[in-house]
């Protein structure tokens, strides 16, 4: 495994950054609560050269039936916008936020990996990570990226890797493994602070994103990999569907499944919130049964 295939530590990026290729820096920070926050946090300060991704405008697409709150993008689309960052196929990627990988960079990671692009990595710990370490910081004048004028990156998004809720459905009655990122009070629908309806997919597991995280870091790649052929259950850890509240959080799963060299899962796009678009779908609460 490289650098840039998973976690990347922040002396390792710092390195890369005086290096003689330089790989292109995505500040992915957003918030929930406040869309626009992210992007004013990124003018204000970010790693030199790093340019901002925006979690709705950049990594998401228009809505569709039952794609949920942040419907997968278009590959189009996404492919013009990679070439407006100035990425090519040999360009190696850093992708950070504010919260531990949790939220964007881990969806910018894995639109990445399944446009087939491969020297992508997530800053280990992030935005807070960096500063600790003494990184260096910008706090003037933004950049921009280049106008794509129609360029695109060449690479196309890999077939089955995303399933909407009829493969989900599928997948379950076939006997597969359906694991939900979310918080187990949400996942119980103890609470739901964001969707309109609480509970699980029946049959789903649960294990939280957190989970692949100590301290804020990622948790040693034998801890992982242990916990993830466990949730298999018997069946090829690549065989599971991951998911969560929009499918962005069930990427943390994928990129910490990557970081334990285990091959990728497959991701319910439009996750609980697509899943409760369709008021027949069942819901089911409390812990697993």
């Amino acid at each position: 495994m490289t650098e840039f295939e998973a976690w990347i530590p922040p002396e390792a990026l710092a390195h890369a950054l005086d290096g003689p290729v330089r790989p292109v820096v995505l500040d992915v920070r957003f918030s929930l609560a406040e869309p626009a926050a992210g992007e004013r946090a990124w003018r204000a300060a970010r790693i030199p050269g790093a340019f901002h991704a925006h979690l709705e405008r950049d990594l998401s697409g228009p809505h569709r039936p039952d794609a949920g709150r942040h419907p997968w993008p278009t590959e189009d689309d996404f492919r013009r916008q990679v070439a407006a960052w100035g990425i090519t196929p040999a360009t190696p990627v850093v992708l950070y936020d504010d919260a531990d990988g949790a939220l964007a960079a881990a969806r910018a990671w894995y639109l990445l990996r399944l446009l087939g692009h491969g020297p992508v990595a997530v800053l280990d710990g992030g935005w807070k990570a960096w500063q600790a370490a003494g990184g260096p910081v910008d706090t003037g004048p933004a950049p921009r990226p280049r106008p794509a004028a129609g360029e695109a990156y060449p690479g196309r998004f890999a077939e089955g890797r995303l399933l909407d809720a009829d493969a989900v459905g599928r997948h379950l009655a076939g006997g597969g493994v359906l694991v939900d990122a979310r918080a187990p009070e949400r996942y119980r629908g103890d609470v739901e602070p964001i969707d309109p309806v609480g509970g699980h997919v029946p049959g789903a597991r649960n294990r939280p994103f957190a989970a692949n995280l100590e301290h804020g870091r990622a948790r040693p790649a034998r801890v992982l990999r242990e916990a993830f052929e466990s949730l298999a259950d018997g069946h090829a850890p690549a065989d599971m569907v991951v998911m969560c509240g929009s499918g962005v959080t069930a990427c943390h799963h994928l990129l910490a499944m990557a970081h334990a060299g285990l091959p990728l899962a497959r991701l319910y796009a439009g996750s609980w919130s697509g899943w409760i678009e369709d008021p027949t779908r069942p819901i089911a609460r409390g812990p697993a049964a």
